[in-house]
């Protein structure tokens, strides 16, 4: 057992406990790459976002106490609650700056935490990727903590699975954290676009053909 799960608080071995018990026994997980996964140390975990099961299903699989960014109409509902107890929750307004809520997470990764985040900066309703938002990268830029980049899949079904008793199949690919250039912390709106670029097209590379939005022309001009 690594140094960071044997902190754990009872209750978040708990919670991954049963977040793996329950997807391994209502679905049919797919995940490679856990050998990627730092056990302990900063670090900044990215999931694309399509859908409200992406944060359990990423929860069940990356083993360490992590800290997420929620939208603000969770807060006070069941679900936020839950996000709070199990992933110390901070809450945010979409598309509105924030500064209270990135210094609370410049402050989890600087002590060597680990934050969650959505690239796309909210969840994607097309079914593909929507083009990433610099926030990630930016939090990556003035902490120096590696981006681990996952791609989730099939947990958009789940829910039409279970209605009619089936086990969905629900895919997790984990790439090599990523670590900006020296010299990242000075970065300014260019760089980090680019930076933002990368990590997107990072993203799509993993995921299906189909679920890779507006970067899927993009990844065909590469082939």
């Amino acid at each position: 057992m690594s140094t960071d799960r044997a902190r754990l608080p009872v209750h978040y071995r708990f919670g991954h406990w049963f977040a793996r018990t329950f997807f391994r026994v209502v679905s049919r997980m797919d995940v490679r790459g856990r050998e990627n996964i730092p056990q302990a140390g900063p670090l900044i975990v990215a999931a694309n976002h399509m859908h409200a099961l992406d944060l359990p299903v990423v929860f069940a699989v990356v083993p360490r106490r992590q800290t997420v960014f929620a939208a603000s109409k969770w807060r006070g509902k069941f679900a936020g609650w839950l996000m709070q107890i199990f992933a110390d929750a901070i809450f945010v307004e979409r598309g509105e700056p924030d500064r209270q809520a990135i210094a609370r997470a410049l402050e989890v990764v600087r002590q060597g935490g680990a934050l969650g985040v959505a690239p796309e900066g909210t969840r994607s309703r097309t079914g593909g990727l929507i083009e990433g938002k610099p926030g990630t990268v930016y939090l990556a830029s003035r902490s120096g903590a590696p981006i681990l980049p996952i791609a989730v899949w099939g947990q958009e079904q789940a829910m039409w699975h279970w209605a009619h008793l089936r086990r969905p199949e629900i895919h997790v690919r984990i790439a090599e954290p990523v670590s900006l250039p020296a010299g990242a912390e000075h970065a300014r709106s260019v760089e980090l676009a680019s930076y933002t670029d990368q990590l997107m097209l990072t993203l799509a590379h993993m995921l299906p053909q189909d679920y890779r939005g507006v970067y899927a022309s993009r990844l065909k001009e590469q082939d």
